[in-house]
């Protein structure tokens, strides 16, 4: 199988072109192939499917546990440098898992295989933003919980995320975690536990998106690099939501498959 690595602020994807569908991977699979010592190494696995009507491509996501994500903003726009790679356009229309999203290749080195993309994401009814624990509870095409904390740098992030990930009596399927704090350049610093993953990754798309929307902060920063998120607010709803943030081809190669 060949696979092409990618990355959007250091939340690294294995991308597979399967539009032939001759790709069919199981969860320990994609687990091996996502496992940072015996695999590839990556926080997940996408597939770009063939187009169903109306659409440029379909984007399955599949966390590094395997089993089959909700929406990854950073995945998104990773899939939509790929799309454009493969010569399907620099405006994109395709099918993610919470539903259609528009994509735009604001710049792109060839040489390089880097550059900037430009992600629609859902809108957010403002109802559906619930003040949970210490912070706020909301969905950008996945769960998220986002709280304000101290001396981010320094912060438990994993012990803390792992825990608030936990809480079944809270967050019955589970949620990803944010935690955010003002920097003095008036950037919003975020770092992310994400479910599936189970550690902190170095960027999360709708994480980054949740804590915009929260915070009203269009400028954010993330471990892995620089975020803008744009929107309107409506008084009932965030809308015309775009992530933008950076892109790279890391390498591409061939997975040899294990005996079964």
């Amino acid at each position: 199988m060949h696979f092409y690595k990618f990355d959007g602020a250091g939340n690294d994807f294995v991308v597979v072109d399967n539009r032939k569908g001759e790709c069919r991977l199981g969860e320990e699979e994609i687990a091996r192939i996502c496992h940072r010592r015996f695999g590839v190494g990556a926080d997940g696995l996408m597939l770009l499917n063939a187009a169903p009507a109306g659409y440029d491509f379909e984007m399955v996501y599949c966390n590094s546990d395997g089993r089959v994500g909700s929406m990854c903003g950073n995945g998104g726009r990773c899939i939509a440098a790929f799309a454009h790679m493969l010569g399907l356009g620099d405006r994109l229309h395709f099918l993610g898992y919470d539903g259609p999203h528009d994509a735009e290749i604001v710049e792109w080195d060839k040489e390089l295989k880097r550059g900037v993309v430009r992600l629609g994401m859902r809108s957010v009814e403002k109802s559906a933003v619930r003040r949970v624990l210490d912070g706020w509870f909301l969905d950008t095409g996945s769960p998220h919980y986002v709280q304000r904390v101290e001396d981010l740098e320094h912060y438990d992030v994993v012990g803390e995320g792992r825990r608030i990930r936990n809480m079944g009596d809270v967050f019955p399927r589970g949620t990803n975690v944010d935690f955010i704090e003002e920097r003095p350049d008036g950037r919003l610093a975020v770092r992310t536990y994400e479910r599936g993953v189970e550690d902190e990754t170095w960027a999360c798309g709708t994480g980054v998106t949740a804590c915009a929307l929260v915070s009203g902060n269009h400028r954010l920063v993330a471990r892995g690099g620089d975020f803008s998120v744009d929107f309107a607010d409506d008084g009932t709803a965030y809308g015309n939501v775009y992530l933008t943030g950076p892109v790279s081809l890391n390498f591409d190669g061939t997975w040899t498959f294990s005996a079964q």
